[in-house]
């Protein structure tokens, strides 16, 4: 049988606190089996899913899109590479898209940050009066209707 991890255990490994891996647990992000005594135990592929949780959030991936993608992966076994490489695939445009509003938000707001706005013309943060209030929410000038 497989070593498995501790709450504790896994905490530590993944930098996650154990609330957080509760709640993912929760989520249906990660999976625990329980002990006579109603200890959680984590399998070493965990540690994977934690560090992939991780990630996707702190480029701005939802939870919900996150446990979609987990629930791409086998269940009945650790995923392979392959498996992995699956999810990635179909993550590329989505990562791609991400990238491309970060650039241009960098580059626009490099163009902002202290200029004083001499060009309202121009600005791609200015909404004189919110007449962009009836395209709907959001920065519409930065991410446009989509």
């Amino acid at each position: 049988m497989q070593e498995t991890l501790t709450i504790g255990e896994l905490a530590t490994r993944s930098g996650v606190a154990p609330s957080a891996l509760r709640y993912y647990e929760r989520l249906g992000l990660i999976r625990a089996t329980r002990t006579g005594g109603n200890q959680r135990r984590y399998e070493r592929n965990m540690l994977r899913r934690v560090a992939f949780i991780r990630i996707s959030q702190q480029v701005g991936v939802s939870l919900e899109e996150i446990r979609a993608a987990l629930d791409s992966l086998p269940e009945s076994r650790t995923p392979t590479k392959a498996d992995w490489a699956r999810l990635s695939a179909s993550w590329q445009h989505k990562l791609d898209e991400k990238i491309s509003l970060l650039t241009q938000l960098r580059d626009d707001l490099t163009g902002c940050i202290g200029c004083g706005c001499l060009s309202l013309q121009r600005c791609k943060v200015m909404n004189a009066d919110d007449e962009l209030a009836a395209e709907g929410p959001g920065a519409r000038l930065m991410v446009g209707s989509g």
